[in-house]
């Protein structure tokens, strides 16, 4: 995740209520918020608005006068003696309430997890390692199992618990065929499928390697709530360029690590890169909203942030993930039958590898349509919360912060679903040395081979 900027000009009246760049979260004469997020990686990725602190001329804003920086003349002085009563009794953010709203955040992505898992228990098909839990050619069932992949509880089993799902796994038949008394096949398929998540989720599919909890997408949520909480806290631009770094750091590595491995990535290309996609984001982020601010009038600036955030969010997020997966398409990936077995063995196909990377990007900046889009419209389209909120302003950061969160734990999932993880490539559209090949088992020529276009 990272914060979108919508820069306010400094007071000229007093040196004290000056302030630097205002983040995307603005409060309208009626106290409704508008919040422009700019979500990198899923973003998988999100991010949270620091919340704007009222200082002189929002506190006017709030009454419904016009803002300091708008005002002219002897308006200007006249708002100049409401800078001290402003500064005296600046808006904090409150920590501790928006840790606890990323906590619960966290938990409410779990709930969803468990929920579709248990709803679906009596009807999970016999267990095949290679086969799907879910119906992999509709859409809902690409959600659902990537709802499952995504839930933050598959981090808490440890390396040994990891390694005893795999191993059940890889010894399924035996489970199958030797079931304890009083348990059914399907209640040990729903095992055994529990087993492949767990162990899908920790391990890489091409490598066998375990990926660090931080960059799984399982990790996602939980390891990026804590750095957009201190992007919320954050007072200084420097401080929040930094968090953002880390930010797009995260989401960079995320990208990195779930990648299509089978092709090898030398660590210059990786570092490259990491600059490359980081650099590159954290420009969009942050360079578009200070040339507007220096570009045009305050109040026309104001107005044009209200545009660009969005799709400065799905230039920022889609450059991250396509830098760092670009070196895929200058290695190709591997093409696999149906049996996911190498049709060429140490060949690979660059025409795959691009249209892996291509949708991998796409449901990147898919992603922060759910993320931007509906917290404004549950906080304003929703009466009690809408009023909650403007009896406590102080609960609007924390209220952003739970929305957002479960909102990219829902869109994460949804983004990923939208194509399928092993995509498919008529055998005509690939590389000349994959026509003409033939099926082992049915002698019959190859129409369609299978690709992992990584998450």
């Amino acid at each position: 995740m990272h914060v979108a900027w919508h820069g306010r000009s400094r007071e000229r009246a007093d040196p004290k209520t000056r302030f630097a760049s205002q983040p995307a979260i603005t409060y309208d004469s009626d106290s409704s918020m508008s919040i422009r997020v700019l979500a990198s990686r899923c973003c998988p990725s999100i991010a949270i608005a620091r919340a704007a602190r009222p200082r002189a001329h929002v506190a006017g804003k709030f009454r419904g006068n016009s803002s300091a920086s708008n005002a002219s003349g002897g308006a200007k002085d006249a708002a100049a003696p409401e800078a001290p009563a402003a500064a005296s009794a600046p808006e904090s953010v409150p920590i501790g309430t928006t840790l606890v709203a990323m906590t619960l955040a966290i938990a409410s992505v779990s709930a969803g997890a468990y929920v579709a898992e248990s709803a679906t228990a009596s009807m999970v098909p016999i267990f095949d390692p290679k086969g799907e839990r879910f119906d992999q050619s509709s859409f809902v069932g690409r959600f659902s199992k990537m709802l499952l992949a995504c839930d933050p509880s598959v981090l808490l089993p440890s390396a040994e618990e990891v390694q005893k799902c795999k191993k059940m796994v890889d010894d399924y038949e035996h489970h199958l065929k030797n079931l304890p008394e009083g348990v059914s096949e399907v209640e040990m398929s729903r095992k055994l499928w529990e087993a492949k998540r767990v162990a899908s989720a920790a391990l890489h599919p091409d490598t066998g390697d375990t990926i660090p909890r931080p960059f799984r997408m399982s990790g996602y949520v939980p390891y990026n709530g804590p750095i957009c909480v201190a992007m919320v806290a954050s007072q200084s631009t420097p401080a929040l360029l930094f968090w953002s770094w880390i930010n797009q750091s995260q989401n960079a590595l995320v990208n990195y690590f779930n990648r299509n491995a089978a092709s090898e990535m030398t660590n210059e290309t990786l570092i490259k890169s990491y600059a490359a996609a980081v650099g590159s984001a954290l420009t969009v982020a942050f360079g578009l909203a200070t040339f507007i601010q220096r570009r045009y009038p305050p109040a026309q600036a104001k107005n044009l942030l209200r545009w660009v955030a969005f799709p400065s969010s799905v230039a920022a997020s889609s450059l991250n993930c396509y830098i760092v997966r670009s070196p895929e398409i200058d290695t190709g990936i591997p093409l696999v039958n149906g049996d996911g077995d190498d049709v060429l063995p140490n060949e690979t196909s660059k025409i795959a590898a691009e249209r892996g990377v291509n949708s991998t990007t796409f449901s990147r900046a898919l992603l922060q349509a759910p993320v931007y889009f509906l917290p404004p419209l549950l906080m304003g389209a929703i009466p009690p919360l809408k009023n909650a909120l403007l009896r406590n302003p102080m609960m609007r950061v924390p209220m952003t912060t739970y929305l957002l969160l479960v909102c990219f734990g829902i869109g994460l999932p949804a983004s990923v679903a939208v194509f399928p993880q092993m995509g498919e490539i008529k055998v005509d559209e690939a590389e000349e040395k994959y026509h003409n090949l033939q099926d082992e088992k049915s002698g019959k020529p190859y129409k369609v081979l299978y690709y992992n276009k990584g998450l």
